[in-house]
Formats: structure tokens, C-alpha cells, sequence
């Protein structure tokens, strides 16, 4: 039997040698060619079983021949693949049906893996999308590492699809953006994008924000008051700092999740939620769910799809697109225009960034602010830097100094990592909660559980003692003597 046919179409005659000769060691027929033209002269004929497609050729790109392609083969699986690759690429690949996306450079085992998997596909049309919207701004996804790569491809598949997302990611990594993003080539595109940070909200008024109220429900509701998910019904709600919200909260978002229906605070009749749920956080939920502070099964209905937003250190060579691109922002919001040596990019991109990606826009935005001359030079990009304190990462950092020293420490650097915004209101909240709940395991582990002893110990009584534990959310286990 003949070995089947993959059609390669790219203006790059040195790929189309690589491309065949990979397709040919691995069983395939490749038939190669460096117009859209002749690609489509193949395909009109009938001929081959896939088809793999630079974007762009001399005479015509990609995007224009797949519609053909779907009208007349409906179930030729179509891979593109492109050295200009952005969000908006990838995103329109799989708007257009087709069946995957490769950035290049690209491993050519992950090529063969697709091409395969492609031919193993049951031969059912895939559907193009025909409801886009070029108004639509989903934000700005900059950057070509092979780390955002992966990130473009993932969130193009999930356009096409309602699942459920947890995106997860140091703080300025923009998580935030990437939500946007996501739902702005979404199918849900033309309802509301709703975004709530967990982390800004009163304890006592999280169900009420998220659910809505009724008026009379508590002291000071005088009218009825909308919740988020009801705002943002037919669309997308973001909830920002997921790990961040109180366990009894978190029992009424699961409920949410599993029968697909909510009831406001004081309300008694169901209402359907019509929502893409998008969570977001910085801090590590396995370790909450260790310590009881995160519920297991919560965690798992949101965490469907992990989505890991790596750090500007991880991505270093994205950092001049970045600059390049935060420059231009910078004369969108009325500073001049200025240019940068490649001395100081040089010096940008061997920083660490410990606020990433929002740091590094803060300091570019600073220094076209306060420098005069049209370009910035290397010298004033390392007096910005000096100024930057050093955030230590590490799991060994001195325990011998006082812990107001130490909470000091930790404030200065959550404040330079939200450069010249400041960090989301209920800092009081946050900061005593997060130094309560280890002072109240550590008192229960030195006693071993014994909350007589532990409440003596932190010098309360026992029923405070067990009132902090279920407000913090950590499990009240049988005593032991």
C-alpha cells in the first residue's frame, strides 16, 4: 500500500527541504511546493491526505486559501505554521477550522506527532468560526518565546470551547490580560467581561458581591443589588486572586459550578449562571489545600485547564518587543516618542524583574518620562535599576530578624511590585490573616492539636480559638490529649 500524501506548502525553499525529508524518513509522501497557488491546484485535484501551510507566500497566505480548502474538502486537516507568530495568528488558524497551530523554530517530532494525529482523526469537518469580530480589543499578548508559543497555541484551542481555566502565575505576569484575551476571540465576545479580585473584597461581602442581594438581606441592603455573575451573564467573569476567597465562599462558588445555578443573598428562587469562569491567582492552591485554607474539590472544578503564565525571567527574550511596545504606548498616552540603545536592552534583559512584566512597563514609562534626549541610554537604565531592591526567593532567608522587620520587608517589596499603582484595597485583612492562620497551626502543631492547650498557648479562649479556625478555614479535627 502507498504510504499517504501530506502536501507542504512554504516560500522557504531550505524548510521545504527539511519538511520533506523529515515526512519522507517518517512513512509520508510529501509533495512540496512554494505557492499558495499550486498548493491549491494539489487540493482542487484531490490530492494528498493533510496538508501542511506556511501563513504567508508570495502569492497569497494561508488564511486566504483555508476557507477554500473547507468549502471544497471540508475534511482535510489543514496544519499551519508560521514564523511571525502572535496570539492573532494562532487564534485566527483555529477560527478559520484549522486542525492545529506550530510556531517556528518548531521540533520536527512535534511536527510528525501533529501530522500523525491529524491522519488518526476521525474525518469530520472541523466547523470555522463565522462570528468575528474585528473590533473586538482583546489587549496586547507581546512576546515570541517559546513560552508565549505555547501559551498562543493553548489559548486558540480554548476559544473554541467553554471550559473552565485557571490561569496561575507570579504577580505582573498578566494574568489579567491573558483572561481578557481569551474571551475576546471567545464565542461569548459580545457579553460583558467581568473581572472581581478576591483579594479586595470585604470578607463579609463576598457572597453578596459575587451572587447579588436582596433588599432587606442584611443591615444597610435597602434595594436589590446585582452580583457579579449576574453581570456577567452570556459572558466571562474573571475571579482574580481566587486563592484568596474564605472557605464559606468557596462552598458556595462550588455549588455554583456543579448545578449551574446560584441564589442571591436572601433570595430563594434558583437563577441559571450563563458564565465562562476564568480564576486567576498567584499563590500555590496545593499548598492552601495541604493547609486547609482551599477546598480539594473546589480547586479540581476550577482547575480544568491550567494555564501557567511564566515569568519575565523565564521569557528574557521577549523583553525588547516589550520595551519596543510600551514605548509606543507611552506616546499613545502623551509622552514623546523616544528610541533605545541596544546597551540598555542589553541590561534590561539580565535583570530578574521580580514584579515582571508590569515592572518593566513602570520603569520604561518612568525613564521616557524624566529623560530629555531622544534615545535612553544604558547609563540611565542602570541608575533605574540600582534602585530596584533586591527580592530574595529563597527558602533559607533569616529568621533571626523581628518579625516586624520582617513584615516591613515583606511590604516594601509588595509595594514595588505594583511599581507606582498601589496593591488592591483590604491590605489590613490580607496581611492579618495571612500572619494569623500560621500563628494558629503552629500553636495547634506544638500542642498537638489540643485547642485547650494551643488557645492558653496564643492566649485566647477556646471558643475564639475554634471561631479563628473556621474563619480562617482550618479543619477542627478530634482533640488529642
Amino acid at each position: 500500500m502507498s504510504s499517504r500524501v501530506v502536501l507542504v506548502a512554504d516560500d522557504d525553499a531550505s524548510m521545504r527541504t527539511v519538511l520533506s525529508q523529515a515526512l519522507t524518513r517518517a512513512g509520508y509522501t510529501a509533495r512540496v511546493t512554494g505557492t499558495a497557488s499550486t498548493l491549491w491546484q494539489w487540493i482542487a485535484a484531490g490530492e494528498g491526505e493533510a496538508v501542511v501551510t506556511d501563513v504567508y507566500m508570495p502569492d497569497g497566505t494561508a488564511f486566504d486559501l483555508i476557507p477554500r480548502i473547507k468549502k471544497l474538502r471540508p475534511e482535510l486537516p489543514v496544519m499551519v505554521m508560521s514564523a511571525h507568530s502572535t496570539l492573532a495568528t494562532a487564534v485566527t488558524a483555529a477560527e478559520l477550522g484549522a486542525f492545529d497551530y506550530l510556531a517556528k523554530p518548531f521540533d520536527l517530532k512535534a511536527l510528525l506527532a501533529v501530522v500523525e494525529r491529524a491522519l488518526q482523526a476521525p474525518r469530520t469537518a472541523a466547523k470555522p468560526r463565522t462570528d468575528k469580530d474585528a473590533s473586538i480589543d482583546q489587549g496586547p499578548l507581546i512576546g515570541r518565546s517559546a513560552a508565549m508559543q505555547d501559551i498562543y497555541r493553548t489559548l486558540a484551542r480554548l476559544t473554541q470551547t467553554d471550559l473552565t481555566v485557571m490561569v496561575t502565575g507570579e504577580s505582573g505576569t498578566g494574568k489579567e490580560l491573558v483572561a481578557r484575551a481569551l474571551h475576546g476571540h471567545s464565542k461569548r465576545r459580545n457579553g460583558p467581561f467581568v473581572a472581581v479580585n478576591m483579594a479586595a473584597i470585604p470578607r463579609d461581602l463576598i457572597e453578596a458581591e459575587l451572587f447579588g442581594h436582596e433588599k432587606g438581606a442584611f443591615t444597610g441592603a435597602a434595594s436589590r443589588g446585582i452580583g457579579r455573575f449576574e453581570q456577567a451573564e452570556g459572558g466571562t467573569l474573571l475571579l482574580d486572586e481566587i486563592g484568596d476567597m474564605p472557605m464559606e465562599a468557596q462552598t458556595r462558588l462550588l455549588r455554583v459550578l456543579q448545578e449551574g445555578e446560584y441564589t442571591s443573598v436572601g433570595g430563594r428562587t434558583p437563577i441559571k449562571a450563563n458564565v465562562r469562569i476564568v480564576a486567576a491567582t498567584h499563590r500555590e492552591l496545593r499548598q492552601h489545600i495541604a493547609h486547609g485554607l482551599f477546598r480539594d474539590d473546589l480547586y479540581y472544578r476550577l482547575n480544568v485547564v491550567p494555564l501557567r503564565l511564566p515569568p519575565l525571567r523565564e521569557r528574557r527574550e521577549d523583553i525588547p518587543d516589550l520595551v519596543r511596545h510600551f514605548l509606543k504606548g507611552a506616546i499613545k498616552s502623551g509622552l514623546p516618542e523616544r528610541g533605545i540603545e541596544p546597551a540598555a536592552l542589553e541590561l534590561l534583559m539580565r535583570h530578574d524583574w521580580p514584579g515582571n512584566v508590569r515592572e518593566l512597563e513602570n520603569i520604561v514609562l518612568r525613564m521616557v518620562a524624566i529623560h530629555a534626549q531622544e534615545t535612553i541610554p544604558a547609563d540611565l537604565v542602570a541608575a533605574q535599576l540600582s534602585k530596584v531592591e533586591p527580592v530574595s526567593n529563597g527558602a533559607n532567608a533569616s529568621v533571626q530578624q523581628p518579625l516586624p522587620n520582617l513584615v516591613e520587608g515583606w511590604l516594601r517589596e509588595e509595594f514595588a511590585r505594583h511599581g507606582s499603582d498601589l496593591p488592591p484595597p483590604g491590605l489590613y485583612d490580607r496581611i492579618l490573616r495571612d500572619v494569623e492562620a500560621p500563628m494558629v497551626r503552629a500553636a495547634l502543631a506544638a500542642t498537638n492539636g489540643n485547642q485547650v492547650r494551643a488557645a492558653d498557648l496564643l492566649g485566647v479562649n477556646r471558643n475564639t480559638l475554634r471561631k479563628k479556625m473556621r474563619d480562617l478555614g482550618i479543619a477542627i479535627h478530634a482533640e488529642v490529649a
